[in-house]
C-alpha cells in the first residue's frame, strides 16, 4: 500500500543480506482452494503452513514481496510472553486464565525454534537471552516483582533482575539502573525467518503469489478474494496483514493502529557492545531497541511516528536516539536505515479471531516475531474444527480505539505524545 512506501525496505540490512528466494508469480486468472491467505509475512505463512500440513489445498496472495511487510523489516528481538507483563494479565484475566495465556506464549516461543530448526532456516539465530534496561531508578522494583510472579505464578524460573553494575557490564551503555534478564529471550535475521518460512510453506504445496494485493473480500459464503488480475474461491480464508490492513476489512480496522519505527546498522563495529549477545530494548514506553548482527554491527530501532510519512532522512532520525544510548557511536558510520509498519491496539494485546469463514490475527504490539507461530497453528486447528485454542485468544480481543477508524489516529497521537514527554522529563 502507498503507506508502505519511503520506508527503505530496498535499502535496509536485511535485504542486503537476505538468502536467496525464488520470485512467486503474479496470480492471473481464476484459482480454487481450500483456504487463501492474504498477507505473506510471519502470521500468513505460518498459517499457510499449518493448513497444508493439515491437508488443505491453499493458496497465499501477497500484494508485495514476501517478507517485505513488518516481518522483515523489525528488530528481530525474540521476546517470550506478552506484551503486558504477568501482573498485568493477572489483574485483567485472573491466575488460571492468566497461566494459560502465559503457556500459550511460551508455546508460540517453541514452536518458533521446531520451525527454524524443523526447516534448516539460516536466520542467525541466537537463544542468549533478551535483556530490558531499567531507564528509571524505579524500574527495578517492578522487574523483581516480575521476576517473582514469574516463579510463583508461572513456574517460569528463566528470569533475573541485574544490578547497576551488571548492567553495566552486560551493554556498553551508562546510567541505566539495573536490567531484566529472560534467558528465553534471542533474536534472529526477520527476513530469513520470513523467506524460510515461504520455503517451507512452498515445499508444502502451498501455492504462493506476490505482486498480488486483495482489493475486495467477499464473505457471505466461504471467501473470495479478488485481485487486479485474478480471483480465488475458497472455503476459508485467513486475513494476515496486520500494518497494512488499510481499508481492506473496515470491521476489523478499528482494533489496531499502524505505527512507524525506524531502525538504523552501523558499519561492522572493532568489538561488540554487548557482552553476551542479548537482544536488547529500554523500559521507555517510546521503546528503543538493538542487537549485535552476526557481522557484529549494532541494529538499533528507536524513535516513532504516528503519521504514515517517513522522516526526511530515517538514518539521522533514529541515529539521534542510538547516540543518546551510545555515544561512543558518535563517529560510527550508518551503512543502513530503514523503517517499519507495525500494529498495535488499545490494550497491547493482539487480536485474533474469525468472522464466519474468514479468520485473522493482527496487533501484536511489538511481540510480533513468536506470538504468530502459535496463531498459524490455532487457525488451522480451528479450520479442523478444534476451536478451543482459538476462542481463549479471541477473548482477549482489544477494544476498539476512540473515534473508531476514523478518528482513531489523531486521539492516539495526542496520547502517545504525552508519554513521549514522559519519557524524556
Amino acid at each position: 500500500m502507498s503507506f508502505n512506501s519511503g520506508l527503505g525496505m530496498e535499502r535496509s540490512y536485511y535485504t542486503a543480506t537476505a538468502n536467496p528466494f525464488t520470485p512467486a508469480p503474479k496470480l492471473e486468472g481464476e484459482a480454487q482452494a481450500d483456504v487463501v491467505v492474504i498477507g505473506g509475512g510471519y502470521t500468513g505463512l505460518h498459517a499457510a503452513l499449518n493448513a497444508a500440513e493439515r491437508g488443505f489445498s491453499v493458496i497465499l496472495l501477497e500484494a508485495g514481496r514476501i517478507g517485505w511487510g513488518a516481518s522483515g523489516r523489525n528488530g528481530g528481538q525474540m521476546i517470550p510472553g506478552w506484551r503486558k507483563g504477568t501482573g498485568d494479565l493477572i489483574a485483567r484475566y485472573g491466575e488460571s486464565k492468566a497461566r494459560t495465556l502465559f503457556d500459550l506464549a511460551l508455546e508460540a516461543r517453541a514452536l518458533t525454534s521446531e520451525r527454524i530448526e524443523k526447516h534448516n532456516i539460516q536466520c542467525d539465530l541466537r537463544t542468549n537471552g533478551h535483556l530490558t534496561l531499567a531507564t528509571k531508578p524505579s524500574d527495578p522494583s517492578w522487574m523483581r516483582d516480575e521476576a517473582e510472579t514469574l516463579a510463583r505464578v508461572m513456574n517460569y524460573t528463566r528470569t533475573r533482575v541485574l544490578s547497576a553494575d551488571e548492567a553495566a557490564a552486560a551493554v556498553e551503555a551508562p546510567g541505566f539502573h539495573g536490567a531484566f534478564l529472560d534467558e528465553g529471550g534471542g533474536h534472529l535475521h526477520p527476513l530469513n525467518y520470513a523467506l524460510g518460512l515461504a520455503e517451507a510453506a512452498r515445499n508444502a504445496g502451498v501455492q504462493l503469489y506476490e505482486d498480488s494485493r486483495v482489493s475486495r473480500l467477499e464473505t457471505q459464503s466461504g471467501v473470495v478474494a479478488h485481485t487486479a488480475q485474478g480471483v480465488v474461491r475458497a472455503r476459508y480464508g485467513v486475513l494476515a496483514c496486520d500494518a497494512l490492513l488499510g481499508d481492506l476489512e473496515p470491521r476489523l480496522a478499528s482494533r489496531i493502529m499502524p505505527v512507524a519505527n525506524y531502525l538504523v546498522a552501523t558499519e561492522p563495529l572493532a568489538q561488540s557492545l554487548i557482552a553476551n549477545d542479548h537482544a536488547v530494548s529500554d523500559s521507555r514506553f517510546v521503546v528503543n531497541y538493538f542487537r549485535m548482527s552476526a557481522d557484529n554491527r549494532l541494529i538499533f530501532g528507536g524513535g516513532e511516528r504516528y503519521t504514515p510519512d517517513p522522516p526526511a532522512d530515517i538514518a539521522a532520525f533514529a541515529q539521534k536516539h542510538m547516540l543518546s544510548i551510545f555515544p561512543q557511536l558518535a563517529n560510527a558510520r550508518i551503512d543502513y536505515a530503514w523503517g517499519g509498519l507495525v500494529s498495535i491496539s488499545m490494550t497491547r494485546m493482539p487480536h485474533i479471531g474469525r468472522m464466519g469463514d474468514l479468520f485473522y490475527a493482527h496487533g501484536y504490539s511489538g511481540q510480533g516475531v513468536l506470538i504468530p507461530a502459535l496463531a498459524g497453528k490455532v487457525i488451522a486447528e480451528a479450520m479442523r474444527g478444534t476451536a478451543e485454542r482459538l476462542d481463549i485468544l479471541a477473548s482477549i480481543a482489544p477494544p476498539e480505539f476512540p473515534g473508531g477508524a476514523m478518528l482513531r489516529s489523531p486521539l492516539y497521537v495526542l496520547g502517545m505524545l504525552w508519554y513521549a514527554l514522559r519519557d524524556r522529563l
